[in-house]
């Protein structure tokens, strides 16, 4: 299985809640770059938190592949979903070409469990794009084969 998990381009500062941040400028121009990473990629599903920055970056990325199956929308991945629950979901799809668009602390902590089997993970910023590949979504059991910060 190739996993890829995405962080949301930069977003304003403040909306009427955190789940209504909207991309910036800065941000949508974040999310293209990392959008070329994946380009040749035979990505089987778009997966996206439901908060609009998570939703507008999956968008452009969307876009920017050509990509022929819509995003799919998934509750499990807003930042504070606990990361053994993402990893069981993940099992269950069973897909072996995904890529995951979601927040902090929430990408982090996945990237550590399905890499070390621990919450510690790798710092991503705005738009940071970790690869992961491994035979099975579980914890420990997955390689981080790339990190890129546009």
């Amino acid at each position: 299985m190739k996993l890829w998990v995405l962080r949301h381009g930069e977003a304003e500062p403040r909306a009427n809640t955190d789940a209504e941040r909207r991309l910036t400028a800065h941000g949508r121009e974040q999310v293209l770059r990392s959008a070329a990473v994946l380009l040749g990629e035979p990505l089987q599903a778009i997966l996206a938190s439901p908060y609009v920055r998570a939703q507008q970056t999956a968008g452009l990325v969307h876009q920017a592949l050509g990509f022929a199956e819509p995003v799919q929308t998934m509750p499990w991945l807003t930042p504070d979903s606990d990361p053994q629950a993402v990893i069981d979901e993940l099992d269950k799809l069973g897909l072996e070409q995904v890529l995951l668009v979601s927040h902090q602390p929430l990408v982090s902590t996945l990237v550590g469990m399905l890499e070390s089997g621990h919450r510690q993970g790798p710092g991503m910023s705005t738009a940071s794009l970790a690869e992961l590949e491994g035979d099975w979504p579980l914890a420990g059991l997955m390689t981080l084969r790339s990190l890129s910060h546009p």
